[in-house]
């Protein structure tokens, strides 16, 4: 698939520059989790929504606001309770005196903001979580009969607690579906929190300085649309996101229902991001290896069999990985690797 125009050699090693930058200061941040800021900046590049799963205390409500800060978004978070109204998050028309009338003005909430920390969304009721799922995929808000536009860029982090289900609802698979990736947050080893503990006290926010400017990420987004993607990489996709399907692939045995085309146009996304963050302007069959697990492993619905045999999605999502070879024809004799 040919873009039209695709990037220079001096716009990719800028690309891989800037970007590396980023993920210092990052990584200045957030010790020990290298891989999972790599994949974050990736989602965000991508112009794709992430959902973020761990334990209390891990640095996540961190990670966005250092991103915020060294990206230079604007960045708000908000606590999502089971009290919480979708007007909280969206905004409400406020009654005010204009030119000797009384009008409704609408009054923004927090929900407009380039970057919002969803906090234990699972917490909030369905219809709070309806409102915030047209602001994903629509990037807009209505309020009255009238929509308003988000600012640009728009990403929503959100998190959930994997052991805390009392007062909770589950996020419908229409709502998951509109997550690029999902990503969980792991406790680094001893030498990572011997580290935290002699460069962070209690209660004091770690600093980051700013690397990007809000306009330029908005060009590098643009630039990811123009990464190749070859046939080869797109035939890959499509055999990896249709072997999701039940009855297709030995792993689908374990599914009720596989990924949707969406996942299939975000993992292709995703690939076009982390090729640029790389320095290449061409996406790799390693390159979608390396992401089919964020991108698949929240839509896939298990088969309740397979869930007593501790299976879930991520688990899946590898098995698919190792069943589905990269390249539909082996290679010829004298291409074979020696």
């Amino acid at each position: 698939m040919q873009s039209a125009a695709q990037p220079t050699d001096e716009q990719l090693s800028q690309a891989q520059a800037r970007f590396a930058s980023v993920l210092d200061q990052m990584n200045q941040v957030l010790f020990g989790q290298e891989e999972l800021i790599d994949s974050v900046l990736c989602c965000l590049l991508a112009g794709g929504h992430l959902l973020l799963e761990g334990l209390p205390g891990l640095g996540k409500t961190e990670l966005v606001r250092s991103l915020g800060l060294i990206l230079g978004l604007d960045s708000k978070r908000i606590q999502f309770t089971p009290d919480l109204l979708p007007g909280d998050i969206t905004g409400t028309p406020m009654l005010q005196e204009k030119e000797g009338k009384r009008v409704f003005v609408f009054q923004k909430g927090p929900l407009f903001a380039n970057l919002v920390l969803a906090d234990e969304i699972n917490r909030a009721s369905p219809k709070t979580q309806s409102s915030l799922l047209e602001a994903m995929q629509e990037a807009k808000v209505s309020s009255m009969g009238e929509r308003h536009s988000l600012p640009k860029p728009f990403f929503v982090l959100a998190t959930q607690n994997p052991i805390e289900l009392e007062g909770t609802y589950p996020l419908p698979e229409a709502q998951l579906d509109r997550f690029l990736f999902k990503l969980n947050i792991k406790m680094g080893g001893s030498e990572v929190l011997e580290r935290i503990l002699g460069n962070r006290q209690l209660g004091e926010e770690a600093q980051a300085a700013k690397t990007l400017e809000r306009e330029e990420l908005i060009e590098w987004m643009g630039l990811v649309r123009q990464v190749f993607l070859p046939d080869v990489v797109a035939n890959y996709i499509a055999r990896l996101v249709h072997a999701t399907q039940p009855g297709q692939s030995e792993a689908s045995k374990a599914l009720r229902y596989g990924a949707s085309p969406r996942a299939a146009i975000g993992l292709a996304a995703a690939g076009r991001a982390r090729a640029l963050m790389r320095g290449r302007g061409h996406v790799s069959v390693e390159d979608i290896q390396a992401l089919a697990v964020p991108v698949l492993q929240h839509r896939l619905v298990l088969e309740y069999h397979a869930k007593m045999e501790g299976l879930d999605g991520e688990k899946v999502a590898k098995a698919l990985l190792e069943e589905i070879p990269g390249l539909s024809d082996p290679l010829p004799s004298t291409l074979e690797a020696r």
